[in-house]
């Protein structure tokens, strides 16, 4: 039994997923290093914790080899950029910190000895033709869309952590994550809920692509913290798919916003985006089974906290 503290690296720590995963280590009471080139996580979030006893930021892209001194215990390897705004605006980058960047984080891991745990997504099932999505779903994917950089990005990046398992015995496990909000998302990050939140908080008509009846199921950041927790502290592999089973249309994330902003239901259209998903909800049986883990925040509740810290925090974090 180890008695001195866990020291976790987290990859892409300034993320509003990676800086909300690092509140919580912390809070649990390890020592924390977070490693970030800020080309979509922001310093904001995680100013807060730059003088927290046990935490340390490091500068750095994980595309080039990482070196850190001392023991790693745990890596959450969430690096990359995750909105299709920002992969369609690094191309490139998105698929080198898929190849070249993992494979770096686990030679790390294999240095440290450390448990590894890649932060997959449910993108590697494309626009699905299974619904909802099991992980033994192979997927429906467009390799030279422009979705494409990221989907494959992230296939790749599955099969190189399998790799190093069986070539070299590496721990690792592999979560595949599903649309995820709460605070500390950017207003321009181009997923439903921070645009309509930002539409919604200024005054303006929401924007719809395609007919708004295509589906999304949103996992409250909060959960999604705890699921990844729970995976990297299981001797679980996966994939294993993380995400909410309350599956909701965009018109109607759109409702609820509007009526918890008080901003009238008005609808600009635009035409369906290629490869958008018409439908994406996982299924969780596994998860559930594994970890014994289920979201505890519902949709309402987490667009609330959102919308709250969007009202509160927008100056600083736009």
């Amino acid at each position: 039994m180890r008695l001195d503290p866990t020291r976790v690296l987290v990859t892409g720590g300034a993320g509003f997923i990676g800086s909300t995963l690092c509140d919580r280590l912390l809070r649990d009471g390890c020592q924390v290093v977070c490693a970030d080139n800020f080309s979509t996580g922001r310093e904001a979030n995680i100013a807060h914790l730059r003088a927290a006893p046990g935490f340390q930021l490091i500068t750095a892209d994980v595309v080039e080899p990482l070196e850190i001194p001392g023991p790693i215990h745990e890596i959450f390897h969430l690096a990359s950029p995750a909105s299709p705004v920002d992969y369609q605006r690094l191309p490139l980058e998105t698929l080198r910190v898929g190849s070249a960047g993992t494979d770096h984080v686990l030679a790390l891991a294999r240095a440290k000895n450390a448990r590894f745990l890649l932060a997959s997504t449910s993108e590697v099932y494309g626009d699905p033709l299974e619904h909802p999505q099991p992980e033994s779903y192979l997927g429906n994917v467009n390799t030279v869309g422009p979705r494409s950089v990221y989907d494959e990005a992230k296939r790749y990046a599955e099969a190189l952590t399998v790799a190093y398992h069986r070539a070299y015995g590496t721990d690792v496990a592999i979560a595949r994550i599903f649309n995820t909000f709460g605070p500390r998302m950017r207003l321009d990050d181009g997923r439903v809920v921070p645009s309509f939140i930002a539409q919604a908080l200024a005054g303006r008509p929401f924007s719809i692509n395609g007919t708004g009846k295509q589906t999304r199921s949103l996992c409250y950041v909060d959960d999604m913290v705890d699921a990844l927790l729970s995976l990297m502290r299981s001797p679980h592999r996966g994939p294993v798919n993380l995400g909410s089973t309350d599956e909701m249309a965009v018109l109607d994330i759109a409702g609820l916003i509007a009526d918890q902003t008080g901003n009238p239901l008005r609808f600009v259209y635009a035409p369906l985006g290629q490869d958008d998903p018409e439908k994406r909800r996982p299924d969780t049986r596994l998860a559930h089974r594994l970890l014994g883990w289920s979201p505890a925040v519902g949709i309402p509740e987490g667009l609330a906290r959102t919308i709250n810290w969007f009202r509160t925090d927008l100056g600083s974090f736009r």
